[in-house]
């Protein structure tokens, strides 16, 4: 039985899951990475990047990366602890969790501005019920819209 099979996630699943949660935090902080930059940036560091392992790492197929250096220098190049990619547990850097909430506020508030400019036309009653709805399904106690 697989470790997916068994409920748990595979070596190469929790890799991908973290390196995508890096570049998504980088994203957010308004720096778009690409191949390009990983790839240069890791031959500067010694530890040249295919762009085929760079996929397999960020789907989490392939073989399983062990290459500590590697994994090393992509922390460092992310600006997380050097562990970071080597060890499995669940605990994200707290800028990386700080960058995800904000993500997940940002989001929030872009379908709460999209409801809004749809909703034109409505009473403000009805918009006022509506927005309550939308604040409590997204567990906020104020809204900055509406």
């Amino acid at each position: 039985m697989t470790p997916d099979q068994q409920g748990e996630k595979s070596p190469g699943a929790e890799l991908a899951r973290k390196l995508n949660l890096l570049l998504d935090t980088l994203e957010t902080e308004g720096r778009k990475v690409k191949f390009n930059d990983v790839r240069d940036a890791m031959a500067e560091a010694g530890t040249p990047l295919s762009r085929a392992r760079w996929h397999y790492m960020r789907s989490g197929t392939g073989p399983a990366v062990k290459k500590k250096a590697l994994l090393q220098n992509l922390s460092k190049f992310f600006g997380v602890n050097e562990n970071y990619l080597l060890e499995s547990d669940e605990d994200l850097p707290p800028r990386v969790e700080a960058q995800l909430e904000l993500l997940a506020t940002l989001r929030a508030k872009k379908v709460r501005n999209f409801a809004a400019r749809q909703l034109d036309g409505l009473s403000p009653e009805a918009l006022l019920q509506i927005r309550d709805l939308i604040d409590e399904q997204l567990g906020e106690d104020k809204p900055d819209i509406l």
